[in-house]
């Protein structure tokens, strides 16, 4: 099973670009974020079309996530409580698909270190993993993907004195990551690959993209029994290359779901 995560960044301006690699990469799950839609406005129908089940939670302008699926959707929840620091912002989807339990997942930017942003960032990051561990267990075939505008480690960025004092690599915010991993979520990507200047990320600003100055925070959180599974991942720059790319490319994890 090949299951996917996107930041498209307006799933309105990117549709084109979505059909194009789900036909070129054939992922059996795909989950999106930053859709930037309302559920009616959502296009359950094309994906339909390409053989795809859909389900998404958007609120329109901003945020928006939704999972694509070949091989079923069962089990719909959305959000993370009625304690969710952001409430009322669409950032997290779930859905049973082939045996395994996914979540597609925007993390909160946190604009500014030391700001009421950041500090309900922290605190998101740590219900998140509440949420999680109650409603999953270690043992489970559980896969989180998305968006987590945070970079694990100083390797996950081109230069780590560019980002000084910056969101994404402050020790607060990692330090809510290596809770999640803690709780028995591995970073799957890093469990296959531990070479530096892998990026899912590149600023649309100064060229970055072409001068490889990027961030890897678009990340796949496994448990164990999933991971032992893993047979490959990919971050594929081809997703930010040509006209009118998101600033995120797409990453997978491909599984072996053989057994089940």
């Amino acid at each position: 099973m090949r299951i996917a995560t996107w930041n498209v960044n307006s799933l309105k301006a990117r549709l084109p670009r979505v059909e194009q690699w789900l036909a070129e990469a054939e992922p059996d799950v795909l989950c999106l974020q930053e859709t930037k839609l309302a559920d009616d406005a959502f296009p359950q129908l094309t994906f339909g079309a390409l053989g795809y089940e859909s389900v998404h939670h958007g609120q329109g302008r901003w945020n928006g996530v939704a999972i694509l699926s070949k091989v079923g959707i069962d089990d719909v929840t959305s959000g993370i409580g009625d304690d969710d620091a952001y409430l009322g912002d669409a950032r997290v989807i779930g859905a049973t698909c082939g045996g395994v339990r996914v979540f597609s997942v925007y993390v909160p930017n946190g604009r500014e270190v030391a700001t009421e942003f950041y500090d309900r960032k922290l605190l998101w990051l740590d219900q998140l993993r509440e949420y999680l561990t109650a409603t999953t267990s270690a043992t489970d075939l559980t896969a989180v993907l998305g968006d987590f505008n945070v970079a694990p480690e100083d390797k996950d960025v081109w230069s780590v004195k560019a980002f000084e004092g910056a969101t994404h690599v402050t020790p607060e915010e990692r330090a809510a990551l290596a809770r999640l991993r803690d709780a028995g979520f591995v970073d799957a990507f890093r469990a296959r690959y531990d070479q530096p200047k892998l990026y899912s990320y590149w600023d649309y600003r100064q060229g970055a993209f072409h001068q490889h100055r990027g961030m890897r925070i678009d990340l796949v959180y496994m448990t164990a029994p999933l991971v032992e599974r893993m047979t490959w991942a990919l971050i594929d720059r081809n997703g930010r290359k040509g006209t009118g790319p998101s600033d995120h490319t797409p990453v997978f994890v491909d599984v072996d779901m053989g057994g089940t």
